[in-house]
């Protein structure tokens, strides 16, 4: 028996009993049955009582409830999915309500500005300028040879905290778990990738464990060399796998998606899954006004990627309603640091100018909001407060049910709480966040405002798309994603305040945004393998589930 086993360790490469323990997708920890200790040889190196899966879980939630902050949860979690990937995931997706705000929004953010002192042992892939080169050899080393995933960044512009350098590792890591945790996807599928150019804080450059490369951030021609040499390595090591662009600053992102988009299979979540779920979010917010999108005036505050992501999505949703691309983009009015964007400013950026009208200049936000009286005001602008009383009241005043979308993170980010929204509007906003906020009580009534997360969207995606095996992400997808996120809105949600789904339900959001996608990349000829009889059930099948595997 021993001898078997031994030669079938060698087989998959496992040459030492240990190896199951310190391999964090093998490890079952307290819960090896007395006869994989036997066959494993593990006698002797664990505890001799034999614990259940469930068992594991509760003593997690025993040690995570004990740390008294976010960050110190945050690290455990962490710790937790080092050792025992399995129990990580289920931990999550048992109780994803409390877990989603410490390894999302707004926690991951704290801990991407602390990530240098809080290290302790490196997951996926660092390609550092002085590396140029050595990309595909490094990809190479990597162990798992079955990647379908890679969430990229170089840093820039982490959430809304600005330039974090290689401490941006923390956001592709987030996601990559809220992938498995809430798409299904394997994962050692999954890849997390910083690459680090440098970074243009001081405070880092000066902070004695930041562990990053110590020069301001390289541009120009050096940086897109780093980038194409990047996406020469995936493509040769990982041929067809979907890469996300996550957290890298204006200018980089939209250059970069309109570079590789019809290259690669590629998008980048902060336009086109902020664009989705924002569209989602306003889809279901007109179940309650009871007007149609084509009907609506939007001012955003922000004019970056989030922010025209959502219009260019809106856009097209509008057009798909009967209207002409520019009828819909009169309908999208954009604030940005300096004021109204309008056309006769000058030096507009290429990515403003769509959406640049014939108007007054107004500097301030509020001035915009009484000249243009929007039905919607969206903010994508990372400047907190922003939606102070005075515009919120404003909004209320030129409608019955104002659409208020704050959707920037962290929460210290947000343009306005949920309180202030129903406070200033004597609850009739329509109200939700991009990191969550706890129920509101106005008056006897309990507002439960929804969180306009890209989690709703980015899993059911990735999972469409790989199930697929689609060549190209269109922003077709990304409407049809926002259709059936809203589709999944029950009244009841509606009725308590909420314009999404409760999180509970997001593996089955993501199977049926995942089979909207996949359906979209049939009907466009994007698919590499034939259709499925039944796609639903062909994609479930593909959904990872967190079970402990048998050894013996």
């Amino acid at each position: 028996m021993t001898d078997k086993v031994t030669s079938g360790r060698r087989a998959s490469g496992i040459s030492n009993c240990m190896d199951y323990l310190h391999d964090p997708l093998l490890n079952k920890g307290t819960a090896f049955t007395e006869s994989e200790r036997e066959v494993l040889g593990l006698h002797g190196f664990l505890p001799p009582g034999v614990q259940t899966l469930e068992d594991q879980v509760l003593r997690v939630m025993e040690n995570f409830n004990r740390k008294t902050s976010d960050l110190e949860k945050y690290i455990f979690l962490m710790a937790l999915q080092d050792r025992n990937q399995t129990l990580f995931y289920r931990v999550i997706m048992d109780h994803l309500e409390a877990m989603m705000p410490i390894i999302y929004t707004p926690t991951v953010g704290l801990a991407c500005q602390e990530y240098s002192h809080i290290f302790r042992r490196p997951k996926g892939v660092f390609f550092a300028c002085k590396n140029k080169g050595r990309f595909s050899e490094i990809l190479g080393k990597w162990p798992k040879r079955d990647v379908r995933i890679i969430v990229v960044t170089d840093g820039e512009r982490i959430l809304g905290l600005g330039d974090l350098g290689a401490a941006g590792m923390g956001i592709p890591i987030g996601k990559l778990s809220l992938y498995t945790a809430c798409g299904g996807i394997h994962p050692s599928w999954c890849l997390p990738v910083t690459i680090d150019v440098g970074t243009n804080n001081v405070d880092l450059l000066h902070d004695p464990l930041y562990f990053g490369m110590r020069h301001p951030r390289i541009q120009g021609e050096a940086y897109d060399e780093l980038m194409e040499e990047f996406i020469d390595a995936v493509q040769e090591n990982f041929p067809g796998a979907l890469i996300q662009f996550e957290d890298f600053g204006n200018t980089n992102a939209f250059r970069l998606l309109n570079k590789y988009r019809d290259r690669i299979c590629t998008f980048n979540d902060d336009i086109q899954g902020t664009a989705s779920v924002a569209l989602a979010g306003l889809f279901s917010a007109l179940r309650i006004t009871g007007k149609k999108l084509i009907d609506q005036k939007i001012v955003f505050l922000g004019a970056g990627e989030a922010g025209t992501g959502i219009a260019d999505l809106v856009v097209t949703a509008m057009t798909d309603e009967g209207l002409s691309p520019a009828e819909a983009r009169e309908r999208c009015w954009f604030v940005d640091s300096k004021g109204l964007v309008v056309r006769s400013r000058e030096k507009l950026a290429s990515h403003k100018l769509p959406y640049a009208h014939d108007h007054d200049y107004h500097p301030y936000f509020l001035d915009v909001v009484k000249a243009l009286k929007p039905t919607a005001i969206i903010g994508a602008s990372s400047q907190p407060g922003r939606f102070t009383g005075p515009v919120l009241a404003a909004m209320a005043e030129l409608n019955e049910r104002p659409i208020v979308l704050a959707l920037s993170n962290p929460t210290s980010c947000s343009e306005c709480t949920a309180k202030e929204a129903y406070v200033w509007t004597n609850g009739r906003a329509v109200f939700a966040s991009g990191s969550p906020f706890e129920p509101v009580t106005l008056e006897g009534k309990t507002f439960e405002p929804g969180q306009g997360n890209n989690a709703y969207i980015f899993p059911g995606v990735g999972l469409g798309i790989i199930s697929c095996g689609a060549r190209h992400v269109i922003n077709e997808m990304f409407l049809a994603a926002a259709q059936s996120l809203a589709s999944q809105v029950s009244e009841a949600d509606l009725h308590r305040g909420s314009i999404y789904p409760p999180l509970k339900q997001i593996r089955q959001v993501s199977l049926n945004i995942a089979v909207a996608v996949a359906e979209m990349s049939f009907e466009k000829g994007l698919a590499t393998i034939p259709r499925p009889g039944d796609l639903t059930q062909f994609i479930r099948t593909k959904m990872y589930e967190p079970v402990y595997p048998v050894y013996a």
